[in-house]
């Protein structure tokens, strides 16, 4: 699909929805109003919940609170051996290195796999291809015994360390077909100029790349914030707990559960993707329509 006909089909959309009557968009827009709030209802009942006490959560239908409260948040952030503040700053590093390593390493994989040529380079793409319907699981007892003979347990380098070596092979398959995109013609014309590989992958290929690097740097970012289970395998002292094992803290089998904190805390951990993403929602939408495309 070119990009003429992408911006031809785009436009006799738009001239379809014009041509509906007023009444006909007018039922179009309730209908779409109608289907977002049946979707953002849980998260709208959850920053409810995180304003009303626990006795109120589980037995008012009423979205609103009767009574209007705060202080779960204040028990949230303070109310744990480490502050909940710690375990933020804990995940916020793990996922500025991820990014970091995904961009990095997975960059390099796919320029290696779209630019340079190297025997069996269609065999070596493929068996990374094949990673992606690998379960995780079938390989969560050997990485495990691996980091723990490394001594890498109860540390953050399980969680970072493999991102720099190119292991999100969704994140390469992406770049490779953006990549794909890109005129050979300016390597050539770099070439002429004296560039090697290297500085042709630093000074042509990453500079128009900017939609999918933002792309990949965002999918990162988000599923290492909301990732539960890695951490859970790894970390074992709170002091060096993710925000989503704070999370599970406040949620006690055994004793009494603290769901108004509990909520008041899963409100806070949404901000930071939220504003990721109204941030670089345009280079995000960008980077996912140009990739494959035919330039």
């Amino acid at each position: 699909m070119t990009e003429a006909t992408m911006t031809a089909a785009i436009a006799r959309s738009e001239k379809e929805v014009s041509e509906r009557s007023p009444l006909a968009r007018a039922f179009i827009y309730a209908a779409l109003v109608a289907v977002s709030f049946v979707m953002l209802y849980p998260l709208l009942w959850m920053i409810a919940s995180s304003f009303k006490p626990d006795d109120e959560i589980f037995t008012s239908t009423s979205l609103l609170p009767h009574a209007f409260s705060a202080d779960a948040y204040r028990r949230g952030w303070n109310g744990l051996s480490v502050g909940f503040g710690q375990m933020f700053f804990n995940s916020l590093v793990v996922c500025i290195l991820v990014v970091i390593g995904n961009l990095i390493s997975c960059s390099m994989a796919a320029y290696a796999f779209t630019r340079l040529r190297f025997r069996g380079r269609g065999f070596w793409f493929a068996l990374m291809l094949g990673t992606l319907m690998m379960p995780q699981h079938a390989v969560l007892i050997p990485q495990y015994v691996l980091f723990l003979k490394l001594g890498w347990v109860n540390t953050i380098m399980p969680l970072v360390v493999p991102k720099f070596l190119a292991i999100d092979a969704f994140f390469v398959f992406l770049m490779v077909q953006f990549f794909r995109g890109i005129p050979r013609e300016l390597d050539e014309a770099a070439v002429m100029d004296g560039c090697g590989p290297l500085r042709i992958f630093l000074k042509v290929i990453l500079p128009l790349s900017t939609p999918v690097l933002a792309t990949a740097a965002v999918f990162s970012f988000i599923w290492t914030w909301d990732d539960f289970f890695a951490p859970l395998i790894y970390l074992n002292d709170i002091e060096k707990y993710t925000a989503q094992l704070g999370l599970r803290t406040f949620v006690d089998a055994t004793a009494q559960s603290d769901w108004s904190a509990l909520f008041a805390m899963s409100t806070l951990t949404v901000l930071p993707v939220f504003i990721l993403f109204v941030l670089f929602q345009r280079l995000l939408i960008e980077g996912i329509a140009t990739t494959g495309m035919k330039r």
